[in-house]
C-alpha cells in the first residue's frame, strides 16, 4: 500500500465516522443536513482512475448507508457523483494544468473551487433527496431539504479548504 492509499483510508474512515455520529444528528429548521462526505469524492486528483474513483465512492457511501439506515440512497448518489466528478473536474481545470493536479481552491483559484463544489453537492443532494423520498408528493419540503443541504454542506467543505493545507 502507498502512503496516498493509506490516506484515503484514513480519511475514509474519518468522514464516515464523522457523518454517522456527528453530523446526521445536525437537522438545521427540520430539513438542513450536512453531507460532508460528499467532499471526499471532490477531492480526487485530475488523473485517479474511474474505476477506483466509482470504487471508492460506492464503498463510502455504502458505509454510510449502513450507518445512517439510508438503504441504498448514499451509495447510489455518491456513485452517481463519483461517475461524474472527472468530467465535472475538468470544466474548471485550466488546460495547461499537471496531469497529477491535486483538487483544492490553491490550484484551482477560489472562485473556480466554490462553482466546482456547488455544482457538484447541489446535484449530489438533488440525487439523494430526491431517491430518499422517491416522490414528489411533499415537493416543497424536498426542495428546502436539496436548498438547505447543500447551502450547508458547501458552506462547511469551503470551511475545511480554507483551513486546509
Amino acid at each position: 500500500m502507498t502512503i496516498d492509499t493509506l490516506k484515503r483510508v484514513g480519511i475514509f474512515l474519518l468522514f464516515c465516522i464523522a457523518q454517522a455520529l456527528v453530523l446526521n444528528r445536525i437537522q438545521l429548521f427540520g430539513f438542513a443536513t450536512p453531507l460532508l462526505y460528499v467532499y471526499f469524492v471532490l477531492m480526487f486528483p485530475r488523473n485517479y482512475s474511474k474505476w477506483a474513483l466509482l470504487l471508492w465512492s460506492f464503498s463510502l457511501g455504502l458505509v454510510v448507508d449502513m450507518f445512517t439506515n439510508t438503504p441504498g440512497v448514499a451509495s447510489a448518489s455518491l456513485t452517481l457523483i463519483g461517475a461524474i466528478q472527472p468530467y465535472l473536474l475538468e470544466l474548471f481545470i485550466p488546460r495547461d494544468a499537471d496531469e497529477n493536479m491535486q483538487v483544492s481552491a490553491l490550484n484551482l483559484g477560489w472562485g473556480k473551487f466554490a462553482t466546482y463544489t456547488t455544482l457538484a453537492v447541489t446535484l449530489f443532494c438533488l440525487a439523494f433527496f430526491s431517491f430518499e423520498a422517491f416522490n414528489f408528493f411533499n415537493w416543497l419540503y424536498w426542495l428546502q431539504c436539496i436548498i438547505g443541504s447543500s447551502l450547508l454542506t458547501i458552506l462547511l467543505i469551503l470551511t475545511l479548504e480554507s483551513v486546509r493545507k
